[in-house]
């Protein structure tokens, strides 16, 4: 090899290592950027719901996932239940008999009823006349 080749092989050499080495450093941030995407984007809680928290407490009804959670609930005559739009679209909380109606409820809206006489009551949303639930009144 004369100086001519080798100056050729020096530079072909560097560049090659340029490259390689930009190509890892390339290939790596999108690696990382991946993972970063993957943890962001992942949640314990799968369903299409809003808000922060498990599940209703005591005497709550939560509207979630298309669904009156829970869908049957037994109080006592008295008792004050109070539901809650978890769901990114309006429901309405609509007795069968006429007894009680929210009106449209937006995210994260609420709408409390006291039950004052036993009986069940059935209800159902108006915008989605599939979701349907009860309460007992003892």
């Amino acid at each position: 090899m004369n100086n001519r080749e080798n100056m050729l092989f020096l530079v072909k050499f560097t560049y090659m290592k340029k490259f390689e080495t930009s190509h890892k450093t390339v290939l790596g941030l999108f690696l990382i950027l991946g993972m970063i995407a993957s943890v962001a984007c992942s949640k314990s809680d799968t369903s299409n719901t809003m808000g922060g928290t498990d599940g209703p407490g005591a005497n709550e009804v939560f509207i979630q996932g298309m669904n009156f959670s829970p869908s049957s609930i037994t109080v006592t005559a008295g008792t004050k239940i109070t539901w809650t739009n978890k769901d990114a679209v309006a429901h309405t909380v609509t007795s069968s008999t006429g007894l009680f109606d929210s009106g449209s409820m937006p995210t994260n809206g609420t709408f409390s009823f006291t039950f004052a006489d036993a009986g069940t009551y059935a209800y159902k949303c108006t915008f989605h006349p599939s979701m349907v639930a009860s309460v007992t009144v003892k």
